[in-house]
């Protein structure tokens, strides 16, 4: 009973509910990516594949703008503040959503003109899309904020399973067409949101405390993670161009299948940084800079020594995992050494991450937003120059590690100027709270109690 207690314990902690929360999404992300393969046709799959890719572009907008911006204003502050800190986003949202369903209305017009079919599909569904999911992106700020990650899940749980059961239902009445599936991916949100409203956790009725002050705060610096998001972006833009005009699309496919297994990384990242970011907030509001850079170190020492592992092991691993995800086909394939070479790279991506979001934290946006400008051309150049010495899809691969290090070295000088660190104390913090973690959970398995 003991060991069911703190295993309880354990699942209420709000990281690893957000951890709960990722790993969920991609568990149902791969079955309905599955599902769609056995789905739709090649060229259907083509065409979702940019439809999703183009919406989630554009989406990039909305959440850039006010994600972290939200995040920043609300945590630990007092409930008036709070309350108007979500109210003028809702009423920066709706004004964002307003605008785009206004260019959308404007783009219809054109629809004949479009000889794009992805294209035409975003022009007849974005609206409709756009609305479904405003309110579960609220909820999903709001959750956040508060620290309710376990309501994350649950939101996520309800979207996901109703878009996989449906697909499902689809498949079995062979209704599957491509139309039918971004119908059913917009009706999933909308269940999603209508959810979500009537358990109260968009507090959409906060809007009564918008005032244009705090909208004017949200958006001064909401810009910058806006710009910072939307540049992120262009990494993989950057690198499918090289390779596909410069190499041929064998070579994408391979780096695709390569790259696709960052996911293993990605996951404990986003969800680190999800739960992470409010609590930095809390810290710095709250005027706790050596505990707030505390846990910065924690995060980032503990996660750089977990994915260490991850890597390693995927590393020696790397040919049977690249087979089971992608095919026999595959296995000593040059997917399974770009692989080696996206996770051996892995190992420096906690630094860069919780090294911009600290940056978010501490007022300064504009660093990380001029950052990822630098990054963008560093790419470009270095997949250039990787393009020449290598000449094959490896020297893109290799690209990817400088402008992960420029950001290190950037994101570090402005981090040093708010608050003296190294990095080696970073990786003393990880290596104590990983020994204190792992004799945590050997005590709960043993049933031992600290004397």
């Amino acid at each position: 009973m003991n060991l069911v207690k703190k295993a309880i314990s354990l699942f209420q902690n709000i990281h690893i509910q957000s951890l709960l929360g990722n790993g969920v999404m991609a568990v149902f992300n791969m079955l309905a990516l599955a599902l769609l393969y056995r789905a739709l046709s090649v060229n259907d799959i083509g065409v979702y594949v940019l439809f999703m890719t183009i919406l989630g572009l554009i989406d990039t907008i909305k959440s850039g703008l006010l994600t972290n911006a939200f995040l920043k204003f609300y945590s630990g502050t007092t409930p008036e503040r709070a309350n108007e800190v979500v109210g003028s986003a809702w009423a920066l949202a709706l004004l964002v959503t307003g605008f785009f369903i206004l260019v959308n209305l404007g783009a219809y017009l054109g629809l004949p003109y479009f000889p794009d079919q992805g294209t035409r599909l975003l022009i007849q569904y974005f609206s409709l899309i756009t609305l479904s999911t405003l309110p579960s992106f609220m909820a999903n700020l709001a959750v956040q904020g508060e620290k309710r990650f376990d309501r994350l899940l649950w939101l996520r749980l309800i979207n996901q399973v109703l878009f996989v059961a449906i697909i499902i239902a689809l498949i079995f009445f062979k209704k599957s067409t491509l139309n039918n599936i971004i119908l059913t991916y917009a009706f999933a949100n909308l269940i999603a949101s209508i959810a979500t409203l009537l358990f109260g956790w968009t507090k959409v009725g906060a809007i009564k405390f918008a005032n244009l002050n705090t909208i004017k705060d949200l958006f001064r610096f909401g810009k910058y993670s806006m710009g910072s998001s939307l540049s992120a972006n262009l990494f993989r833009v950057v690198d499918i161009f090289f390779i596909n005009y410069f190499l041929n699309p064998a070579a994408l496919a391979m780096y695709n299948l390569g790259g696709r297994l960052l996911q293993f990384v990605e996951i404990p990242l986003l969800s680190f940084a999800a739960s992470g970011m409010p609590v930095l907030a809390g810290f710095f509001n709250n005027n706790q800079k050596d505990q707030m850079m505390h846990f910065m170190k924690k995060l980032v020492g503990m996660m750089t020594i977990g994915i260490a592992g991850i890597a390693i092991f995927s590393i020696v691993f790397a040919n049977p995992i690249i087979s089971l995800i992608g095919g026999e086909k595959y296995a000593n394939s040059d997917a399974v050494n770009l692989f080696r070479i996206f996770m051996s790279i892995a190992i420096l991506y906690p630094m860069d991450r919780f090294f911009s979001l600290t940056l978010d934290v501490i007022n300064k946006p504009q660093v990380n937003f001029y950052k990822i400008l630098i990054m963008v051309a560093s790419n470009l150049v270095a997949d250039y120059v990787g393009i020449l010495i290598f000449h094959s899809v490896f020297g893109i691969a290799w690209a990817n590690l400088v402008p992960v290090l420029i950001a290190i070295v950037i994101s570090y000088v402005y981090l040093n100027r708010f608050y003296k660190f190294s990095i080696f104390s970073i990786l003393k913090v990880g290596l104590e709270e990983s020994r204190f973690l792992i004799k945590q959970v050997y005590q709960t398995v043993t049933k031992k109690q600290t004397i």
